[in-house]
């Protein structure tokens, strides 16, 4: 069976087309993502801008046309955080169903967290240690502690770079006084996962967003001799934190003119990846990270594993 899964976020409209096989086994046919830009002006407002919403329709309308070439037989459409917090969003998704006769569920940020979890699972080998699992989004940040086995704690907070750009307005390059006040300002939101990660001794944090996937190829880019396999997964890949580090001195003293001659890093994400890069620095500073992992897999890979899980336990009671 063929299904389609279009995630509505809050930067980006993603879709990943994948056809089952036996047991939890599927083939990706088709992952690509279009920009949306949702919270653009409007974010800090709660509210989604008309200039969003026609920008969402179109890419709708796109996604949809790919999904009919390949012949789908199901398609599921989840909405995350702009889509949630936003006075309109439940009319945008009714906007939705009217145009494309696609339903829209509006999730959750714990739900969204639990589904990242089990998008990661499937890239990265995981282990009894608890790791901890971040998602940068537009809207909202995921924080995971969890092992192969089970989820210890997990919660999603609105501090999406979208939502930091709007409040804070960097400065181009952004300033060092700029980048003490938003540290500051991420201490003081999240204390309470500084406390669990207290109880528990983890030293890797597992990156699974578009930002990670950029700070890999920015890295790869800049060093043709970069190694990513080191005995892992296909879907995954170790940023060893020296590069990291090099990348993000790199990038908090460019600007947009500058980082628009950077190789590996998209359009779309030009004024959102320094701040993406701060806040990675900042946990790692902070939680005095040993190892980084990028996961090229979240939230769509984790949403294809309940729904053939759900369906193999369906089987099962019907026997």
């Amino acid at each position: 069976m063929r299904i389609s899964v279009i995630d509505l976020g809050t930067n980006t409209f993603n879709l990943l087309i994948v056809e089952t096989g036996l047991g939890l086994d599927y083939k990706i046919l088709y992952s690509n993502k279009l920009p949306v830009k949702l919270g653009r002006s409007g974010i800090d407002k709660k509210e989604i801008r008309p200039d969003a919403i026609s920008r969402g329709l179109h890419v709708i309308e796109r996604h949809l046309s790919t999904v009919s070439e390949y012949k789908t037989e199901k398609i599921y459409a989840f909405a995350t955080s702009a889509i949630r917090s936003a006075r309109n969003g439940e009319q945008f998704v009714n906007l939705i169903r009217e145009r494309f006769n696609l339903d829209v569920e509006i999730i959750s940020g714990e739900r969204e967290a639990e589904i990242i979890y089990y998008g990661v699972r499937q890239a990265v080998r995981l282990e009894q240690t608890p790791v901890l699992i971040m998602d940068i989004g537009g809207g909202s940040n995921e924080f995971i502690i969890a092992n192969r086995d089970e989820i210890f704690w997990k919660k999603s907070y609105p501090l999406g770079i979208a939502r930091l750009l709007e409040k804070f307005k960097p400065s181009d390059p952004i300033t060092i006084e700029e980048i003490e006040f938003i540290s500051n300002y991420l201490e003081e939101k999240l204390v309470d996962l500084f406390d669990e990660n207290k109880k528990y001794n983890i030293d890797t944090l597992i990156g699974a967003s578009g930002s990670f996937e950029t700070m890999v190829a920015m890295i790869r880019a800049d060093d043709p001799g970069f190694e990513s396999e080191r005995g892992m997964l296909p879907e995954m890949h170790y940023i060893d934190l020296s590069d990291f580090e090099n990348l993000y001195q790199k990038l908090i003293n460019s600007t947009v003119k500058e980082r628009k001659q950077m190789k590996g890093l998209e359009a779309m994400r030009l004024e959102m990846i320094v701040l993406a890069t701060l806040l990675v620095k900042f946990m790692l500073q902070k939680l005095k990270v040993k190892h980084l992992i990028q996961s090229n897999f979240a939230l769509k890979e984790g949403i294809i594993y309940q729904l053939i899980n759900r369906s193999i336990r369906a089987s099962n009671l019907n026997m």
